[in-house]
This record gives C-alpha cells, structure tokens and sequence, in this order.
C-alpha cells in the first residue's frame, strides 16, 4: 500500500473554491508537504443537473430535452446547452479575477459545449433517416454531455493551483479526443502511468470514460466510484471525502445543528445501509471497492479543516452497543402486491422482481407474508404506472394497491440493545406518528419503520431526541 492518499471534493465543496484552497489542497502547506495526494473532482454545485436532468425534481436538462425532441426539433436543448455555457463562463467569472485565467477557462469550456452541441445536431440529423434510431445512442450522448462538467472542474481547479505555484496536473479522464474503447481500470491505469505523486498533485475528473459507461452502470453515483478504484489501482493508504457537512447522528437541518452528534467511527456495514436509502455518504460499489482493498474512508467537513472527521473501517465494531444514526428516505412508493392464492404457491416473488429488474425500479426494502408482497421503491410515477401495467398482465387475479411513505431507519455496527425496538416504536407513537409497517433483520445494524410521507421529520426528530440524545439506544458491554 502506498504513502498516498486519494481525495474526492464534492459539488458543493468544489463551488467553494476558496474555501477548497485553503482548507483542503494548500492552507499552511508548502514544498513536499503539497504532494503525495490524489484529488477527484466532481461538477460543480448544479451544474451535472442542467446537462442531465435535476437529480431530485426531474426538471429537464440538456439530455432529456435532447431524448424527447423530435428529429426536427432542436430549439429547447439547444437554448439549454447555451444556459450550460452561459453558467459555465459566470462560473469562471466568479472563479478568476484575472483576465487571462478567465479567457483560458472560458475557452476550454466553450470548445468542449461547441464540439457537444455538433454532435448532438449531427445525430439528430442522421437519426432523421428511417434506418438509423436514436434510441440507440441516447447513452453516449449522456455519457458526453455528463462529462462537460467535471472537465470544467478540474481544468479550473489546476489551473488557479498553478497560478499559486503548485505542480498540479489535470488527469483528464473523460477520454473526449480519444478513440480507444477502455474499461475504468485500464483508463485510471493509462492515465497514471508516468505521474510522479511526490512532485505532481493530481487534479482528476470524477467522470471517465469507460465500458460500458460509468452513468450506464452507476448512475449519478459516478465520480464516487472512479475515487475508489483510483484509490485501490494506485494503493492509496487512505480514502478522503471532502463534503460540505460532518456523517452526523441524522440530518441537521431536521433535528437542529446543535442536536446532532458526529458520529467519529463506523463500519462500511453502516455505510452501506446509508447509500441504501439514497444518503449521501458513499456510493454502495465505491464502498465495495475500498472495503475489498482494505482502504479505510474518511468522510470529513471541507469547512472545519482542523477536525479530523468520521473513519469508515472494514471491521470495525463500537465499542457499546449503540445506536449511531437515524436516517431515512422520502419519496418512497410502497406497491403492494396482494393474492389469495399466493400462499403454498412458488413463482409470485420471482415473478414481481423481474418485472421491477425489467423497468430498472430500485427497492429499497421489502416485505411480505403469506399471500401479500410489498416492495419499497425509489420510482418516478411513470415507472410505477409502467409496473404496475406489467404485474396487472403477469398476475391478472392480483390486487395491486400504491402509497406515498417513508421510511425511518435507525442504524449503528451493533444494534444488539435488549429492548431497542419497543423504545423506538414508543417513541413514534408518543410523537403521534402512525407506524405502517416495520422490518428488523436478525443481524442488527439496522430498524426500519414505515410512516407517512408528512409524518418523516417529526419521526427522526422523535427517534433521534430518545435513542441518540437521550441515550435509550445505547449499552455498555459487561467488562468481560
């Protein structure tokens, strides 16, 4: 294992890029101290959502304006491309105050949304014959237009840290003038061949360009996954995020800043249950990566430099059984499968999973008893109305029935407290929230509660306040 550490800077962070200099990649040091570092950028704040779509709303970018046009139409993305170029130079703007910094980041970015926009108006145009289908290609077009933003990034970021003396160095991983087909390990490979970590501070895109395509693979979860295998192909000693907040005890702007609890220490288990509910800790796979090369994971506050943050081990355990923290996730459809001849009967659980592979639903939980299957998903209604069209064919006896949840978790690397699940759920009952549903494995890191949609921050508030602040959720082990 190397000396070396790979660090990734979030969309928020890197916005701030002040704050990034000062705190993350120079602040007091200088000389040897710069080097020995690897950093993975993302976008910046917004800007993967006006080339995509918005990754919480679904309000439409540059790609799915593209996707939906016509063969003949090409004014909406179009004029959404030219907003991307328009925030991209008052990003630039904002970023150098020196004029010939500004007109070299304003031509790097601008040549590559020229080159985007000629190749979405050249295949819109071939696709206007009846033998080629753009259906076909629509996943390199998102590939590349997701690409534009973290090039920017980091051509940006490189270019303000040579200007302050720093040997920086931009890895350009996007391959955007490159014809070779290479997977994401033979791309990081290449591109770190001939890069001396002691004299060059390497500045790399958080997108690649790989087969069979990072979006196509791991959706907008991405740049975490190029860190982490950069992290174990290099033989990092030490995995770094740099976000805008502490891994805390649960959502501060739910419960209150002042309530919340850092959590120090945890396990990849835990984390991995976050990434489950959509937390924004690690990506599953890119904890996956780590956790199989060993390389422990810090998540740390890019504002508050001095605090050494939260460390993600493979075996670690607390050393009470307590409980660490209380997450969740909103915008959740419970779909409920109900048949009376289910029961006795093989196939039904089967048969619901491959409609819900086939319409790449994610679940997120399930349940089920005798003759009824509810599964927990994170779904926009049109892939819901999709499936539930396909279960209605496959199983036409079926009573098929939809509710907007959420679901509470409590989560910690040993949850085995006598007692835990009656404190919890009394706690949601004395805050007036109605439990729809419950789950708890034998293998306890984690408690699920199924409420109300409205009902969610009045639930973390509650579980929080009994299981965290007052201690309920915790037991210190006998001495033996």
């Amino acid at each position: 294992m190397g000396a070396h550490t790979v660090e990734k800077i979030g969309g928020t962070s890197i916005s701030d890029t002040e704050a990034v200099l000062q705190n993350i990649l120079i602040g007091p040091s200088e000389g040897a101290a710069l080097y020995g570092r690897i950093f993975v950028v993302s976008a910046y704040a917004g800007m993967t959502d006006r080339l995509l779509d918005h990754k919480k709303t679904g309000q439409p970018g540059v790609y799915a304006l593209f996707a939906a046009a016509s063969s003949r139409e090409s004014g909406a993305w179009r004029a959404a491309l030219d907003e991307v170029a328009a925030a991209a130079r008052a990003i630039n703007a904002e970023k150098f105050a020196d004029p010939q910094d500004r007109t070299e980041a304003d031509v790097f970015i601008e040549r590559r949304i020229r080159r985007a926009a000629s190749c979405l108006a050249d295949l819109q145009r071939l696709c206007a014959h009846g033998h080629f289908r753009l259906d076909g290609q629509l996943g390199a077009v998102r590939e590349m237009l997701a690409s534009i933003g973290e090039a920017q990034s980091a051509f940006n970021l490189t270019l303000e840290l040579r200007r302050r003396g720093v040997s920086a160095r931009m890895v350009d991983l996007t391959g955007w003038d490159e014809q070779d087909a290479l997977s994401l390990d033979q791309a990081i490979e290449a591109a770190f061949a001939d890069i001396d970590l002691a004299a060059e501070l390497p500045i790399v895109t958080g997108y690649a360009k790989s087969q069979p395509g990072l979006l196509a693979e791991y959706g907008r979860g991405y740049t975490e996954v190029v860190f982490s295998r950069i992290a174990a192909l290099t033989g990092g000693r030490e995995a770094i995020i740099h976000k805008e907040f502490h891994l805390s005890s649960a959502d501060p702007k739910v419960v209150g800043e002042a309530a919340v609890r850092k959590i120090g220490r945890t396990n990849y288990d835990v984390a991995d249950q976050l990434a489950n509910l959509g937390m924004e800790a690690i990506h599953p796979r890119a904890a996956a990566g780590l956790r199989h090369a060993g390389i422990p994971l810090c998540v740390r506050n890019t504002f508050e430099p001095g605090d050494v943050g939260t460390t993600i081990w493979s075996d670690f355990v607390s050393e009470t059984a307590r409980v660490e923290i209380i997450a969740g996730a909103t915008g959740v459809t419970a779909l409920e499968l109900f048949e009376q001849d289910m029961v006795g009967v093989k196939g039904y659980d089967a048969g619901a999973l491959a409609v819900l592979t086939r319409h790449a639903v994610r679940i997120v939980s399930k349940a089920s008893n005798a003759n009824t299957i509810t599964h927990y998903l994170d779904a926009n209604p049109k892939q819901i109305k999709r499936v539930i069209a396909d279960l209605e064919r496959q199983f036409p006896n079926a009573t098929l029935t939809t509710l907007p949840v959420a679901l509470v978790c409590v989560i910690g690397s040993d949850l085995n407290i006598p007692g835990l699940t009656a404190k919890a759920a009394m706690a949601l009952t004395e805050a007036g929230v109605e439990i729809l549903g419950m789950q708890q494995l034998t293998r306890r890191v984690d408690l699920q509660f199924v409420v109300h949609e409205s009902d969610y921050s009045a639930s973390v508030r509650a579980l929080h306040a009994r299981l965290v602040a007052a201690g309920d959720g915790a037991e210190l082990r006998n001495a033996a």
